[in-house]
């Protein structure tokens, strides 16, 4: 398909970035596993970064990554019903911490 130039579409016809993509990884049982995250409203997405410096801005340089190109991660994600990829967030939140319970439990009296 031949790429659409106009002075009307200031985007680009090309449907995804070209070169490989940074996505952050987790190890696993049984090697690396690609990371998945959740969206605003809670639905799955794979999350991917156009650049490394991007990828750490975002996640830190502690945070794991593989090369990988766009078709690659879609069906790596895919078979686990994961249809949503997100380039270059540029927000992510804590995971949350475990809450300890603050309320009593009232002891018990027999008699």
């Amino acid at each position: 398909m031949p790429a659409i130039l106009s002075d009307e579409d200031p985007e680009s016809s090309d449907r995804f970035p070209a070169g490989p993509l940074y996505v952050p990884v987790r190890s696993g049982p049984s090697g690396w596993v690609t990371r998945l995250f959740r969206t605003a409203l809670g639905d799955r997405t794979a999350v991917a970064f156009t650049s490394e410096r991007q990828l750490i801005a975002t996640l830190g340089p502690g945070q794991a990554w593989i090369a990988l190109a766009e078709p690659a991660l879609r069906a790596l994600t895919a078979p686990l019903g994961v249809t949503t990829l997100t380039l270059d967030p540029q927000f992510t939140a804590p995971a949350p911490a475990p809450v300890e319970s603050v309320v009593p439990v009232p002891a018990l009296r027999l008699g």
